[in-house]
């Protein structure tokens, strides 16, 4: 048998031998694997995840028992030291040889370390490794001993950088980027939307510090800070440094592979050096004088080699697609094709909105036919078509603007996946292409979105071509007369629709009844929420009723916090309040020592909260005339208000009044995700209204009434619904937005995302609450009435009746408290203590 050495054992390392071994004449081959690191092959990718969850194991490719399964001799912890290309051998650190017939360097890439002075320091760290993540862990516990408000930065304002960024936020220390560049993300941003993303981070904690060329690292044997000029200095405690990477090829350099002028072995489109029995794949290849540094191109240089060292002729892309699409920090940014159009070669069409964060440029050619690029920051959504039109030359709307413009102001809605065409590629991680996806249906190998990701690998490595590829099974299956259904799970063989029909019809009322009537087996922690929530939208039962099939914060009221205690937030209906109210909450939170904090929705909220103590914490609080403000529920939250016309000169309706009438009547209403409203007295918009999943704007006439927008992770606009209405009317249009809504979404669905998939868009849903054409309204607003008048608060049914308090109890058996609890001062409050390793 031949021999391949594979040295390296990253992520292009293993995908080499992944994709080697599941060729025809592959076990003709012995296949030796050597690793540096102390573990088999690991997720770089996704490395920040890491701090979640300080579990190595979740970041596994393939475990060391997968390389024995297939015949691969994998050696970890061990360098190679030396490769004698006419003896074919490589040295290892330990002075073990061995022979090869053919040798593959994946050795990847090493983290650059600018040459600043003081950068040896204790409390600098690099980037890269699991190693590393636990060295900054253990030294970030140490620091936040002696210093609760410990600082740290990071050298860098790219892609890792940021990552970095929030690894330091996770951490619990204030986090500060420092980047040479006048902007963030240099490579992949323009100036406009470097700023939108900018705005963003800073408005989420981190601190920005742009055009920064720091000189030297300070303090004597350990970091106290960085030096970028005179009288310029930031105080940090730790420094992570993520300036960008270098091809680690001193082996190639050793035995006189031919070298670019900045590194990287040189290959040709055959992955071959300059030795006939040498490969190099990844970020250790220099082909077409470029380092990729993306996973797609280095699983494609794994794949040509493996092809090549197997006799056959595949050769790799004359052109490497660099389009990226990541989350940052939880903020979407994407950029493909030509991100930066010079003037002579096209033109740009740009969408900005930075109250919401958002930034939309794509680049078209002269003629204004072709896309050729573009940059997506704040919502990636429209990623994959538009990433799909690029590649494959598709036509474009006669004004381009449309591709990006949202539907309420004349964007138009993509077309079906199914349009692309066959050889389009979808997953270019694993060079997946639509074809291949829709024709493991079509040839009847797969039934199911996961037969086809197992079938073809697609979207199992980045993931984000998941979206697209669900589209493309779903509209294949349907094209096939075959039902598409997105059933609950293994226990309900129903949508959450059909279960909520068959619920309302059969007058099921609780959870053994629905399993009876249309289940298999005890149920899951899946179907039993979902069940749940069913029966709160259609009685409006509470929590109390059945709390063993609640989720932990819906069975206990509250949202439970990182370190156990949970946090209390009474109903403020449109942020009114009054002194007397003010004051008790503080004499509660003084009382039971509680965190407190003014919350984005205008209501306050009580962190800290011990389980046993709920029970009275609630009472003191009823008794002041507060209710439960269901900010552990998916249920209403708050209906956010501006002073409007009762103070504001420029206010032309009470939203005040309005607000507090709306969270009356909606409070406690359940539904498939969380539902937040908001009511503005003018169209300054001070209520935010425009981003939540209802809004409700003052104008001369009336009230216009918007839909489905939403904040977090993809922000949305709120769509126009009525115009001009009067208190009555907005409130009859609400009450049959809001029920059609709970009866037809899928589970966890936002009205944003509903909307989305509804068929028609804004346009049907017009139709169905304003023009009636289903004939329902009626039926709507008997629904939402009946929920308005069944409620009862669930804090007050709690402290009421004694069997449902025995579960605020920290144990089973015993009323003893948790005295694992430990809180750390934080200004003048406190804050639990951070995990350490």
């Amino acid at each position: 048998m031949k021999t391949v050495i594979v040295v390296g054992n990253g992520m292009v390392g293993y995908k080499f031998c992944e994709k080697f071994v599941a060729k025809a004449g592959s076990e003709n081959y012995k296949l030796i694997v050597f690793g540096e690191e102390p573990r088999p092959a690991y997720d770089r990718v996704h490395l920040s995840a890491f701090f979640e969850s300080q579990d190595a194991k979740a970041l596994e490719l393939a475990p060391a028992s997968w390389y024995a399964e297939h015949n691969i001799e994998l050696i970890t912890n061990e360098r190679i030291t030396d490769i004698h290309k006419t003896k074919k051998t490589i040295t290892t650190v330990k002075d073990a040889e061995f022979s090869y017939d053919y040798l593959v360097l994946a050795t990847g890439s090493s983290a650059f370390v600018p040459p600043i002075k003081g950068v040896e320091k204790e409390g600098v760290f690099v980037y890269r490794t699991i190693e590393d993540l636990e060295g900054m862990l253990g030294y970030a516990a140490k620091i936040k001993k002696n210093n609760p408000k410990a600082k740290a930065a990071v050298l860098g304002g790219g892609l890792l950088g940021l990552e970095a960024g929030k690894a330091v936020m996770d951490m619990g220390l204030e986090p500060h980027i420092v980047e040479f560049a006048p902007k963030l993300m240099p490579r992949q941003l323009d100036s406009r939307s470097s700023q939108v993303l900018q705005l963003k981070l800073e408005s989420i904690g981190l601190n920005i510090h742009l055009s920064k060329a720091t000189n030297q690292i300070l303090g004597d044997t350990t970091i106290t800070g960085m030096e970028f000029g005179e009288d310029d200095v930031l105080d940090v405690e730790m420094l992570v440094i993520s300036a960008g990477i270098r091809p680690r090829d001193e082996l190639g350099k050793t035995c006189d592979l031919e070298m670019g002028v900045r590194g990287g072995i040189i290959v040709n489109n055959k992955m071959l050096t300059s030795d006939a029995n040498i490969y190099a794949i990844g970020e250790v290849a220099l082909y077409n004088q470029m380092i990729y540094g993306l996973v797609a191109p280095g699983y494609e240089m794994a794949d040509v080699a493996a092809e090549q060292i197997l006799g056959n002729d595949t050769l790799m892309s004359a052109e490497i697609d660099m389009s990226t699409k990541l989350k940052l920090i939880g903020v979407d940014v994407a950029s493909f094709g030509e991100p930066f159009m010079p003037a002579l070669k096209g033109h740009s069409i740009i969408f900005e909105n930075k109250t919401q964060y958002l930034y939309k440029r794509i680049n078209v050619s002269l003629d204004g036919k072709k896309l050729l690029g573009g940059i997506l920051v704040g919502d990636a959504s429209d990623y994959s078509m538009l990433h799909q039109i690029y590649l494959n030359g598709m036509a474009i709307p006669e004004d381009p603007a449309q591709l990006i413009l949202p539907a309420s102001e004349g964007g138009s809605s993509f077309g079906s996946a199914l349009d692309l065409p066959d050889e389009a590629q979808i997953c270019s991680c694993e060079n997946v292409s639509k074809g291949q996806i829709c024709g493991a249906i079509t040839d009847g190998d797969c039934d199911t979105f996961a037969d086809v990701v197992s079938c073809t690998k697609a979207s199992t490595s980045c993931g984000g071509c998941k979206p697209m590829v669900v589209d493309l099974v779903n509209e294949t299956l349907k094209l096939l007369g075959k039902e598409v259904k997105n059933n609950i799970c293994e226990h309900l063989d129903y949508t959450r629709q059909e279960l909520y029909g068959i619920i309302k019809v059969k007058r099921l009322t609780s959870y053994f009844e629905v399993m009876d009537a249309c289940g298999t087996g005890d149920g899951c922690e899946v179907c039993k929420p979902l069940v749940a929530s069913i029966f709160a939208s259609l009685y409006n039962d509470t929590a109390n009723k059945e709390d063993v099939i609640q989720d932990s914060n819906d069975k206990f009221l509250a949202n439970i916090q990182r370190n156990g205690t949970y946090s209390v937030v009474p109903r403020i209906p449109g942020g009114e309040i009054t002194p007397e109210k003010l004051i008790v909450i503080g004499e509660v939170g003084k009382k039971y020592n509680l965190y407190t904090k003014i919350t984005g929705g205008q209501r306050i909220d009580l962190f800290g909260a011990e389980l046993n103590d709920l029970p009275a914490i609630w009472k003191q609080l009823i008794d002041a005339g507060f209710e439960s403000g269901h900010a552990y529920g998916k249920s209403l939250r708050t209906v956010k208000s501006c002073v409007g016309s009762t103070w504001c000169r420029f206010g032309l309706d009470e939203s005040v009044s309005f607000a507090i009438e709306l969270e009356d009547r909606y409070k406690g209403l359940r539904s498939p995700h969380k539902l937040k409203g908001g009511v503005s007295g003018c169209i300054r918009e001070c209520a935010e209204a425009r981003g939540k999943d209802f809004g409700v704007i003052a104008v001369e006439g009336g009230w216009n009434l918007y839909v489905c927008g939403n904040g977090g992770v993809t922000p949305k606009h709120a769509i126009l619904l009525a115009e001009k209405v009067d208190n009555e009317t907005c409130i009859k249009y609400l009450d049959r937005f809001l029920m059609y809504y709970i009866r037809t979404a899928a589970p966890l669905m936002r009205t944003a995302a509903w909307l989305d998939k509804l068929e028609g868009g804004i346009e049907q849903l017009k139709k169905v609450v304003l023009d009636d054409s289903l004939n329902i309204a009626e039926e709507l607003e008997k629904e939402m009435q009946f929920l308005v008048d069944a409620y009862e608060c669930e804090w007050k049914q709690a402290i009421e009746n004694e069997e449902s308090k025995k579960r605020f109890s920290h144990f089973v058996n015993s009323d003893d408290r948790d005295d694992n609890l430990v809180f750390v001062p934080m200004r003048e409050q406190k804050m639990p203590e951070h995990w350490e390793n």
